[in-house]
């Protein structure tokens, strides 16, 4: 009834751990961006279909995955390697898909995401995604942080399935989010992170995801954004009840997003003395 896809590259040591929490599907499809590790040998062992393609952008890989892979099942319940499915929501899930109305393409799915062991209940800037569509219903957008665009409506699942960015440590997670800024960057300078800036979508959107994309794209025009990010997210959303993580949590945060303001500014110097040039 429900086929799964993780998008994968270089994951031996998250992948197991996310295939056991999906072993109740009987089709599992890989999409690996050219993994030199073990990626491919264990899913392989554990039964899953490894497809492989060369990385392009974000959105790319999920739009060849969904347009190329022959899923058995009219819906799909997608995954990264660091994510685990609950018991409970996969028969949620089950439940779902089985009575969804024809006009229903997409389900949104809570997202729970933990450091040292500590859900970060309120450090948590966007908790909800959608996760669980339809096949041949969705396509994405935006080259990274990439954006599901759903054909038809949406409905909110209840139980939620569980995140850990911080599995290979912190130093990844910074060179993780050293490639993201760069890119976040990159759409910055060319106005393309900006365009969707409305203050009537932020607030009176069609849909949860277009108001989230515009607030998103008004917040990219605020200045002093690295300080911003940490005083919403400690006092505002109430990081500090998370402790020790949801402190470190936002502080790595506002981190990021300076790393974002500086590589944009830089971009934009280079491309200033370019035309001078």
């Amino acid at each position: 009834m429900i086929s799964v896809l993780i998008l994968t590259h270089n994951e031996e040591h998250d992948l197991p751990g996310c295939l056991d929490s999906v072993a109740w599907s009987d089709d599992i499809h890989i999409f690996d961006s050219e993994s030199t590790d073990r990626t491919a040998e264990i899913a392989a062992a554990r039964g899953a279909i490894v497809t492989t393609r060369a990385f392009t952008t974000y959105a790319d890989q999920r739009n060849a995955a969904r347009t190329t892979l022959a899923f058995k099942h009219p819906w799909l319940f997608i995954l990264d390697a660091d994510e685990r499915a609950l018991p409970e929501l996969v028969a949620e899930m089950r439940r779902a898909v089985a009575t969804a109305p024809a006009t229903t393409s997409g389900f949104r799915i809570r997202r729970r995401d933990f450091l040292w062991g500590k859900w970060l209940k309120h450090a948590q800037l966007t908790p909800f995604y959608i996760r669980l569509v339809r096949v041949g219903h969705v396509r994405y957008t935006r080259e990274i942080n990439e954006r599901p665009v759903i054909d038809g409506d949406v409905i909110a699942l209840h139980q939620p399935f569980d995140h850990f960015p911080f599995s290979k440590g912190i130093a990844h997670w910074f060179h993780k989010h050293n490639t993201y800024s760069t890119l976040e960057a990159q759409l910055l300078a060319a106005g393309l992170a900006t365009q969707n800036a409305s203050l009537r979508s932020a607030l009176f959107g069609r849909s949860f995801d277009e108001k989230r994309a515009a607030q998103k794209a008004i917040f990219y025009k605020m200045p002093l954004r690295p300080a911003v990010k940490w005083v919403y997210m400690m006092f505002i959303r109430g990081a500090v009840l998370d402790g020790r993580a949801g402190i470190t949590y936002a502080t790595l945060q506002a981190v990021y997003e300076y790393m974002i303001v500086v590589k944009t500014r830089e971009i934009k110097g280079k491309s200033s003395r370019c035309m001078c040039d």
